[in-house]
């Protein structure tokens, strides 16, 4: 091997060391690989009370926390109650409990005598 082989040798391997350092970067940077995958905190929700403090939802494995953020601390607010995991399950569910709105108002104009009402 000549010292040009050796040379195109090395530049190679450092033109690909750099490229995967830089692929890494970029989908780091993208948010398509994350550090920490498997996180047990999520912030559910969050809503900004001014120019630096917020009240935010946060779940913590079971729980759920609303947490208050201030630059100099954080303060438990209150603690929910586990979110159903299958709302749409549940019978008793007030969303389901509820009929819609054309259900309601077919409802109503039966009530009052429109018998002429087209079911979709």
């Amino acid at each position: 091997m000549t010292e040009a082989d050796v040379l195109r040798m090395v530049v190679s391997l450092a033109f690909i060391v750099f490229v995967l350092l830089a692929g890494a970067w970029l989908l780091r940077r993208a948010g398509w690989l994350r550090a920490g995958a498997s996180q047990a905190i999520t912030v559910l929700g969050a809503h900004s009370l001014g120019a630096r403090s917020s009240v935010a939802v946060v779940q913590v494995e079971d729980a759920r926390l609303v947490v208050g953020v201030t630059p100099q601390q954080i303060t438990l607010l209150h603690t929910l109650p586990p979110a159903d995991p299958n709302p749409l399950q549940n019978p008793e569910s007030p969303a389901l409990a509820r009929p819609g709105f054309a259900q309601s108002l077919r409802s109503a104009l039966r009530q009052r005598g429109g018998s002429s009402i087209q079911q979709p």
